[in-house]
């Protein structure tokens, strides 16, 4: 039976519109991806995502990786906040399967930057009963601890857990501690997938 329902942040409660909000500058296709490339796209992303690297470090090595668009690099990262919009169904939802007595958490690879930017984007936190956010742990999804850490911080049985993640990789790591996992591309198709699993949703 599951118990609690664990949630990843990015693209499933809340949307990360990088191109979107890349494009509101005026940008063609070809410039979006290159900023992209530089930024949202760069491996040392994980790097900041983990905490290990600070918000002047993690700049200087987008703005490295293609120093002839410093510039529009520093301008799109300005205004982060924008990127990160609040799922609209998040809070319902979230509220609808507090009140049928499941367990909701996060789990994410959010950096700090993105956690004070976008604060009003991500306003369903409150809502939920706890979680963990990779910078803060200095431990990053798929890696094997982050999902150890949430498992004994909350004291949570694997078998009555389910993950709702955009990205294989991450549900990967999460079954190989026998968590339950979902492929989130919409609400609905998840809802669907809970009811498969016995989820009241």
């Amino acid at each position: 039976m599951i118990t609690t329902i664990i949630f990843d942040i990015g693209n499933v409660l809340a949307d990360f519109s990088w191109k979107e909000h890349y494009e509101s500058f005026g940008y063609d296709e070809e410039m979006v991806e290159r900023i992209a490339k530089a930024t949202v796209k760069n491996p040392v992303w994980n790097e900041y995502d983990r905490g290990v690297m600070t918000t002047e470090e993690i700049v200087q090595a987008f703005v490295e990786s293609d120093p002839e668009i410093e510039q529009d690099i520093l301008k799109v990262l300005r205004d982060l906040g924008a990127m990160v919009k609040r799922n609209d169904y998040a809070i319902p939802w979230l509220q609808e399967l507090k009140g049928k007595g499941y367990r909701v958490l996060y789990l994410s690879n959010f950096s700090e930057k993105a956690e004070t930017d976008c604060a009003h984007a991500l306003d369903f936190i409150p809502y939920m009963d706890g979680g963990i956010l990779s910078y803060q742990e200095k431990v990053i999804k798929p890696m094997p601890e982050i999902y150890q850490l949430l498992i004994d911080r909350y004291g949570l049985k694997p078998e009555e857990c389910v993950f709702m993640d955009d990205t294989p990789v991450n549900l990967e790591g999460a079954e190989k501690f026998g968590i339950h996992t979902i492929h989130f591309h919409d609400q609905k198709q998840a809802i669907a997938k809970l009811r498969q699993l016995g989820v009241d949703a």
